[in-house]
């Protein structure tokens, strides 16, 4: 009975804790991320994954930009684009994903007027000949003129940083004041980023292009009213829908019943031609991106072939247009569920489909009252249940538990457009289920002497005394963690043994790997195993390592150091030299014991492991000892890198950077980041083809070190590129064949 006291003491803890963070009275950030990643699941699971032909994206694409030169382009091939757009292919509306902040001088009429101003200020004919063409050179008010009594919509942006401010506002779409007897959380700005006075006066409208970014960075939500100094403004596929439909009012939604404004607005209204328009929305004036699937869900046109003429009217005749762009070079590229990498201008077009369809996710401000009556109800009789079940009693009661929780959930999510939120329940019912079934199994005697004797053979001592201290924080279970992950192995080593006795090459091997293996102790890291004359070592694990990749590099770079003073005490015993190469690589990878019925190991899998191996074998290819991935250069900013190629190592498909260590930039001399700053503008010409130029860059990088191996490498590539031409897709990137 005692022990059922505590436990059931214990279990009401636990779903007050849980009540709370549902209440909003404190933040439980694991349980957010959890119910991010729920959310994100169950998004990808229910797609559509078809493509809405309503909507058209004008892609400013490498072709363009090709064809058409950099962004940005003048404006009066903006203002032709305009006229192709509505004239000649009867374009119902066109919304900007980009920002016109500064004026257009690309016609070289100030450099004109300052002629006319100094040099030729007297000539008659010139002043004449310049007041004649002047309008024609002014892009701005040409392109401002093409924009009027038009169905386009401008874009801008907003910002948190305070006193940012350029170009001119459009009208707020509800003036400063209107909500202030309410309890309403905007998402507020504290400057912007707008479009030069005469382009926003000649647009119909304008809106936002904020996206909300969750804490995770990813793209989820965006708010269709924003509240800057006071005032309100609308996003851009609120205002793109509204300019669809002649711009009707836009009346703010409130639960009834409550004249204060139940947890604020809930809704926003449109009356349409096709009927009222509905618009959820939640914390901060947010809506749910109703993704369709991955990019590509809106067909794609690549803007200089509107320009050129070279598409079907019918492709654009009655289209709701977005000019957008999906160029890397212009960084409009979000991170979202349905994909790390995805089109900013495309989270707009999910917008305004789903406006259209009124197939909005929403999440009712009811709904916080409901998850707290349902994690009363489940918390208080799994804590009085549980301690009184058996294991299997008790399961089954879980299960139970937790399939009508995701069964209301997903009838929820498909029937009703409503998210019904599930992690503080899932996580809640799964604690109490371990803690009633772990207590008393484990005292702390017990858990410090198997962690010693667990983790004993795999790490130094002065870590198996933390993790003694703190055995809930590691596990033998196997996890998915990030982690840095590192190979050496001796070069030619067939070649030394076979020049040794089984006596000396043991002493050898021993004399090699002992002091290699204090430096992975020394810098935190684990010992997977010794393959032969291999380390495999990993940081991150069994203890977590913020800085894994840090010590990790580190490591790699001592070892290759220390190697270099054993060699003389190496050629006194009559051994020959030993070279090792180094390859390291950081990713997420499964960790924890695993193995066989027979034998197990505490040890790392995945593709990222196999990478690092992959990049140690290729050290020798570029004549460098140590190689890291690019995730792992990435995690450690602070040190020097040289970026060796852009490979595909066998086994994978997706090509890799690599990059070869140096050292901290605070200790790298300026000679030596001189050079590599060199050898990238090498690679930048290597990659252009441009094998002249590249060939001079090569040959200046040989005469500052001519030792260095890697320069060789790539002068014998020029040398065959030259003979036999790569073809015309081709991406720079070395494919091995080989481990």
């Amino acid at each position: 009975m005692k022990k059922h006291s505590f436990l059931i003491g214990i279990g009401l803890l636990i779903v007050l804790i849980f009540v709370g963070n549902a209440a909003h009275i404190y933040r439980l950030h694991f349980v957010e991320q959890l119910s991010d990643i729920l959310y994100d699941y169950r998004l990808r699971l229910t797609m559509p994954k078809t493509v809405d032909d309503r909507i058209v994206i004008l892609d400013i694409d490498e072709k363009s930009l090709k064809e058409e030169g950099r962004w940005p382009w003048s404006r009066d091939r903006l203002g032709l684009l305009m006229d192709q757009l509505f004239d000649k292919y009867g374009a119902a509306v066109v919304g900007f994903d980009v920002v016109f902040a500064e004026k257009d001088e690309s016609s070289g009429l100030k450099v004109l007027q300052k002629l006319g101003q100094n040099q030729l200020k007297d000539n008659a004919k010139y002043q004449a000949t310049l007041a004649q063409i002047r309008p024609e050179l002014e892009y701005d008010n040409l392109f401002a003129e093409k924009l009027k009594n038009r169905n386009i919509v401008l874009g801008y942006y907003l910002t948190d940083k305070k006193g940012s401010i350029s170009g001119m506002l459009p009208e707020p779409v509800f003036e400063a004041g209107s909500f202030k007897d309410r309890p309403i959380t905007f998402t507020t700005y504290q400057g912007y980023g707008a479009n030069l006075p005469e382009l926003q006066q000649a647009a119909i409208r304008a809106g936002h292009f904020n996206p909300a970014v969750d804490s995770d960075g990813m793209v989820r939500r965006v708010p269709m009213v924003a509240e800057y100094n006071g005032a309100y403004y609308e996003s851009l596929s609120l205002a793109m829908v509204r300019t669809l439909f002649g711009y009707p009012p836009m009346l703010p939604g409130f639960a009834e019943g409550n004249a204060s404004g139940y947890a604020g607005l809930e809704w926003l209204e449109l009356d349409s031609p096709i009927g009222p328009l509905k618009i959820p929305v939640g914390n901060d004036v947010t809506t749910l991106v109703p993704f369709r699937g991955n990019a590509g869900s809106f067909n794609y046109i690549s803007i200089a072939d509107v320009l050129h003429d070279r598409i079907d009217p019918a492709q654009l005749k009655d289209k709701i247009v977005l000019i957008g762009t999906t160029a890397p070079g212009l960084l409009d590229l979000r991170a979202t569920p349905v994909s790390e990498v995805y089109p900013g201008v495309e989270v707009h077009a999910n917008m305004i489909a789903g406006i259209l369809d009124q197939n909005l996710k929403e999440q009712p401000a009811y709904m916080v009252g409901a998850e707290v009556i349902w994690l009363l109800l489940t918390g208080i009789a799994l804590s009085i249940l549980l301690p009184q079940l058996g294991p299997a009693k008790a399961i089954l009661l879980i299960v139970t538990i937790v399939a009508t929780n995701l069964g209301l959930s997903i009838a929820s999510w498909q029937y009703g457009n409503i998210v019904m939120p599930v992690a503080n329940s899932l996580v809640m019912i799964m604690l109490l289920f371990a803690i009633d079934m772990s207590y008393g199994f484990f005292v702390e005697s017990r858990t410090k002497r198997q962690i010693t004797g667990l983790f004993g053979q795999y790490v130094p001592s002065e870590l198996v005394d933390e993790m003694s201290k703190n055995p809930g924080s590691v596990s033998m279970e196997g996890e998915s963690r990030e982690m840095t992950i590192l190979f050496s192995d001796v070069r030619s080593f067939t070649t030394i043994s076979e020049g040794l006795d089984a006596k000396e090459l043991t002493l050898l091997m021993n004399e090699f790997l002992t002091p290699l293996s204090r430096i992975v102790y020394k810098h935190r890291g684990t010992i997977d195993k010794y393959m032969g004359d291999c380390i495999m070592a990993f940081w991150g694990a069994p203890l977590p390592d913020e800085t894994h990749a840090r010590n990790a590099i580190t490591a790699g770079l001592e070892m290759l150091k220390t190697l270099e003073t054993l060699q003389p005490h190496f050629k006194e015993r009559g051994w020959p030299e030993i070279h090792i190469g180094v390859g390291i690589n950081t990713g997420r990878v499964s960790v924890g014991n695993m193995g066989s019925e027979v034998r197990v190991a505490y040890t790392v899998m995945g593709d990222d492991v196999n990478l690092a191996s992959r990049l140690e074998g290729i050290t020798k290819q570029y004549g460098v000892g140590i190689v890291v991935g690019e995730n792992t250069k990435n995690s450690v900013p602070d040190f020097v890198y040289r970026e060796l190629d852009q490979v595909r190592v066998k086994g994978k498909d997706k090509p890799v950077a690599i990059y070869e260590p140096i050292g901290l930039i605070s200790e790298v001399d300026k000679d030596t980041q001189d050079e590599i700053k060199l050898f990238h503008e090498f690679r930048r010409l290597y990659l252009k083809q441009d094998w002249e130029q590249a060939e001079l860059q090569l040959m200046n990088l040989q005469r500052i070190s001519p030792d260095t191996a890697l320069y060789g490498i790539y002068a014998e590539r020029i040398a065959h590129f030259r003979n036999d031409p790569p073809p015309a897709d081709w991406d720079g990137v070395y494919v091995f064949q080989t481990k």
